[in-house]
């Protein structure tokens, strides 16, 4: 599947049909023993059953081609290599057979544990997969393995999978975890954590976290995914804010069952639909998420939202968030026409190629048609309960590209948004400001002529804006070195120019505080004592 904006809700792109294997399903507690998690994992650490030497054995091209769904290459890189590493990589991530014999070279007595557990079925001395078990990293050191359901459609077409199936890591989680504040936080909640990747972030820089989800066999997978990892999270059953009551958090993160299908009573695909009337799902989650969040608290959500034929997107998006009294920030990183949404969704599904499909497909016109949606916005909402009289909300159409991790890039534009609400204009002026490292200057003219058509101060890292500058803008930008305060700079910008400093200031005033909150200037550690 293609990421669209890290458009898949939960996780992966699918996963294989829910189990009952031996009497037992994992939608109960038991799972795999502690004892038998704890081997698991020392065994993984003595091997090096990692993201990375995996990537070592099969390649760049066949790793490529995995993300394609593709196995064949790395299949063909691991065929003759009956090592623990390879034979891992073989039986889970490609969903291949591999030998008893093999099997327990790698996991040297786990296979009985693996049968009883339903994580493997054994036909002829062949094993294969029936649960995904597979390592995960990222840039920030989150790192460990990950129990989901297995990943349909590898080396062919989507297949139908099950209203509960557990969905593995997908670019959308790692989008949602990629825009995640990373800071030190007291309390944090991972909403419809799925196979509980969120989770595994959140420990790393959370005193407490807690991980909520209606699908009892995402809760038994991610259990054994935090006992596997020796991660210590509060699982708890539940729909949207129900498990967690009046509880407030200092970080909440969610991607959400939000795609907009046509209501049905059976056939419910739990991790992206939650039978809600258009994008109420969504309006729900960012509502009631904002009362949820301690002073300073912030809620990543990502989803998407119902256009509507006449209404500006901005306009009502904004009737959700002003109402909380938090700040805001929404970005728009992608726009399909309904039909390009469900052709989507009905892969996903696995439904192409199928006798119902183009039902299907007409139900869901149909529908967007009552609701008046002619479009669909896909992005990420951040909201901050910052307390302040007149709260600062930005809805921006973002498609361009950001450098990812943008989650420390975005937790700095929180605080400047922070910094430049609570300067005064002559506190703004009596500052000493820096141009960021990253910012350069461009100009665009016709070769030889004396002033150009344009000057952009461009970024080259975090969201990576472009701003168009005037003369007197790049003029006063390009002087803050740190060392002479805004107003001083001001005045010799004003002088070169032939104006009046007061004129300037009124000027620039306004751009400068917007430089500020984007992240092009810093405030220089060089400041008067106040």
């Amino acid at each position: 599947m293609r990421n669209r904006a890290g458009s898949q809700p939960g996780g992966a792109a699918g996963a294989g049909a829910a189990l009952e294997v031996g009497g037992r399903s994992w939608d109960d507690a038991g799972v795999l023993a502690d004892d038998d998690l704890e081997r698991l994992r020392s065994r993984f650490i003595e091997v090096d059953y990692t993201v990375d030497a995996i990537m070592k054995l099969v390649g760049d091209s066949a790793q490529a081609a995995l993300g394609r769904n593709n196995t064949t290459p790395a299949r063909r890189r691991l065929a003759d290599d009956h090592g623990p590493v390879a034979t891992l990589a073989k039986l889970w991530p490609l969903q291949a057979r591999v030998s008893s014999d093999d099997l327990d070279r790698a996991l040297p007595g786990m296979r009985q544990s693996l049968l009883d557990t339903g994580m493997i079925r054994i036909d002829h001395d062949q094993v294969r997969a029936l649960i995904d078990l597979r390592p995960y990293g990222s840039d920030d050191g989150a790192a460990g393995w990950i129990f989901s359901d297995l990943t349909p459609g590898l080396d062919g077409p989507m297949t139908p999978v099950a209203e509960d199936f557990v969905l593995g890591v997908s670019p959308a989680s790692m989008t949602l975890a990629e825009l995640t504040f990373r800071r030190p936080v007291g309390s944090a909640l991972d909403l419809g954590t799925g196979c509980g990747v969120q989770s595994l972030h959140l420990a790393r820089h959370a005193d407490n976290v807690v991980a909520t989800d209606v699908n009892r066999r995402a809760l038994a997978m991610a259990r054994a995914t935090m006992r596997l990892n020796g991660v210590d999270v509060d699982l708890r059953e539940g729909s949207l804010y129900e498990p967690v009551a009046d509880e407030a958090f200092d970080l909440i993160v969610t991607n959400p069952p939000y795609v907009m299908s046509p209501p049905a009573t059976d056939g419910r695909l739990t991790y992206r639909e939650a039978g809600l009337v258009g994008d109420e799902l969504v309006r729900r989650v960012v509502v009631d998420g904002a009362a949820r969040l301690n002073p300073g608290g912030s809620l990543q959500v990502l989803g998407n939202w119902a256009q509507l034929t006449g209404r500006p997107w901005q306009e009502r998006l904004q009737g959700w968030v002003e109402p909380t009294g938090c700040d805001a920030h929404i970005l728009r990183r992608e726009e399909l026409d309904p039909y390009e949404y469900i052709e989507i969704w009905l892969a996903d599904a696995g439904l192409v190629g199928s006798p119902d499909y183009r039902s299907r497909y007409e139900a869901w016109c149909d529908y967007f048609d009552r609701l008046g949606i002619e479009s669909v916005g896909m992005g990420w909402l951040t909201l901050t309960r910052a307390e302040r009289e007149r709260p600062a909300i930005t809805i921006e159409d973002w498609p361009y590209p950001v450098e990812q991790p943008i989650g420390p890039a975005w937790a700095e534009r929180r605080d400047a948004v922070e910094l430049a609400r609570r300067l005064s204009d002559a506190e703004l002026l009596n500052r000493r400001w820096q141009l960021a490292p990253d910012v350069e200057q461009e100009t665009v003219g016709r070769p030889g002529v004396a002033d150009p058509e344009a000057i952009v101060l461009r970024q080259q890292r975090g969201f990576r804006r472009a701003v168009r500058a005037g003369t007197v803008l790049a003029g006063v930008a390009g002087a803050c070195d740190g060392d002479l305060r805004l107003d001083q700079i001001v005045g010799g910008v004003a002088t070169i120019l032939d104006l009046d400093a007061q004129i300037v200031a009124g000027e620039v005033l306004t751009e400068v505080r917007q430089l500020v909150v984007d992240g092009l200037l810093r405030e220089s550690s060089i400041q008067d004592v106040e």
